[in-house]
């Protein structure tokens, strides 16, 4: 068995593990293993369905150091008028350019794909090739980066979680350009990001609203996309702060603040007579929105048990279903609920979201951090994950760990100066447009309602 030594294992060459090892390469002289079970950067993107695309701006994802995309505002389609969303294919192969252009030239990175990582006991790390079973045992100097614990699941990779009968249709997005056949009509199961893309891609390659069924056990907020963009339209951004901020101070509860967000435009939902329950950060644009909402065969009948050959039986009842109906499984948490754990440990850094929605931003983020700071109390304190639970009346803890964990960062100098020039940041060149009045109006409304909000929060949950 051959050995190697390194100061960071960073496990899983994902978003955030190549936004952690891009950035503290820049902020460090350490030497990094990156190992993933993939042949290839990109993690979760080399399993997603063909017509998936960023749900945020190309503009602010990826790694600091190099761009994806463009930066060009589309001029057609549900994205018309906002930043660019890259493809799951020019994602891979963004990543593989900054893994042989930029973190193998520097000489201080080694990526070992197709290599099992285990951890027979702390602190033993031990890598396993998939391919020869030849195994190799790991001295990290400093620490381990799992670089795995916020990564999605992905419905191409997992079971159906209900019983489903032989002769039944059941396929991940990925089939659906596929499919072979011409359905009786289609069932999409799940109410989340993945099930709004496959409705509206079904919509957009022509399939009647009559013949998709939408099961949606939960209905769910989503994020107005436009009032997220960076650059030129830099001014969405810190509106949708403000308000949320100004949202945050007079709410009550999780609930009365996603209420406050709908009616100040920054929150929208599928169905304005169903109060939505669910908050998982999922973005959409208001045309996406009008298509969606053209669906009027919604099931709400509670979770699937069963998918049998003339309908499905629910954990609430049943509802009868046409042979040859085909049905796509969209059940899969893109967004996992995860156990909060602390980011900085003796020995480990556990990559958590630090900021909400914007994983790399998030990564990037706490590589800086561990690189320019010796305490894992003080790296900590500038660091508390933001959770998705899922559930609305989480939103006020959610809201309290961004905007608590951003003012900490934000008080440190290094700290903010880096973060107001980074690429990743969704707030991204307002340090050049601070002058323009739109723009100078929306950060005043911000600094007139963070005070506040931060008390509220603090009344009402606490902080940390």
């Amino acid at each position: 068995m051959s050995s190697i030594e390194t100061d960071y294992l960073v496990v899983g060459a994902g978003a955030t593990g190549m936004a952690f090892v891009d950035s503290l390469l820049e902020h460090s002289d350490a030497d990094i293993v990156i190992v993933d079970r993939r042949h290839a950067p990109g993690g979760h993107w080399h399993d997603a369905y063909p017509f998936v695309r960023l749900h945020q701006a190309a503009a602010c994802y990826g790694v600091a150091s190099t761009e994806l995309g463009q930066n060009r505002v589309d001029e057609s389609g549900h994205n018309n008028g906002m930043y660019e969303l890259s493809s799951a294919q020019e994602i891979c192969h963004y990543f593989a350019e900054v893994m042989n252009r930029v973190l193998l030239p520097s000489g201080r990175v080694r990526f070992l794909s197709m290599t099992e990582f285990r951890e027979d006991e702390p602190g033993e790390y031990r890598l396993s090739s998939l391919l020869t079973g030849a195994e190799t045992t790991v001295r990290v100097r400093k620490k381990l980066v799992d670089a795995t614990y916020i990564e999605p699941d992905i419905p191409a990779r997992r079971k159906p979680a209900f019983e489903v009968d032989t002769d039944v249709t059941l396929v991940p997005p990925n089939a659906l350009v596929d499919l072979g056949v011409v359905a009786a009509g289609f069932t999409v199961i799940g109410a989340g990001k993945t099930g709004m893309d496959v409705c509206s891609w079904l919509l957009e390659h022509g399939v009647e609203p009559d013949s998709i069924s939408w099961i949606r056990s939960r209905d769910g907020w989503y994020i107005d996309r436009s009032l997220t963009q960076p650059l030129d339209l830099v001014h969405t951004r810190v509106r949708y702060q403000s308000l949320w901020a100004e949202a945050a101070a007079e709410a009550s509860c999780g609930r009365e603040l996603a209420n406050r967000l709908e009616r100040a435009g920054l929150f929208c939902r599928l169905d304005p007579n169903v109060e939505p329950t669910q908050f998982r950060g999922a973005t959409i644009s208001r045309s996406e929105l009008g298509g969606l909402s053209t669906i009027s065969r919604v099931s709400r009948t509670g979770r699937v048990q069963r998918i049998g050959s003339n309908g499905i039986d629910f954990d609430n009842g049943r509802e009868d279903r046409p042979r040859g109906e085909v049905y796509v499984d969209c059940t899969a948490t893109g967004l996992r609920t995860i156990e909060t754990r602390p980011v900085f440990e003796p020995g480990r850094v556990t990559l958590q979201y630090v900021t909400p929605g914007y994983a790399c931003w998030s990564a990037a983020t706490l590589a800086v951090v561990e690189a320019t700071r010796e305490d894992d109390d003080e790296k900590n304190y500038l660091s508390l994950p933001v959770v998705y639970t899922g559930h609305v009346d989480d939103l006020l803890n959610f809201t309290d760990a961004f905007l608590r964990s951003a003012a900490r960062r934000q008080a440190q100098p290094d700290l903010a100066a880096w973060s107001n020039a980074t690429r990743l940041n969704p707030a991204r060149g307002l340090e050049e447009r601070k002058h323009l009045p739109e723009v100078s109006a929306a950060l005043g409304h911000l600094d007139q309602w963070r005070g506040p909000a931060l008390s509220n929060l603090d009344n009402l949950v606490g902080s940390s």
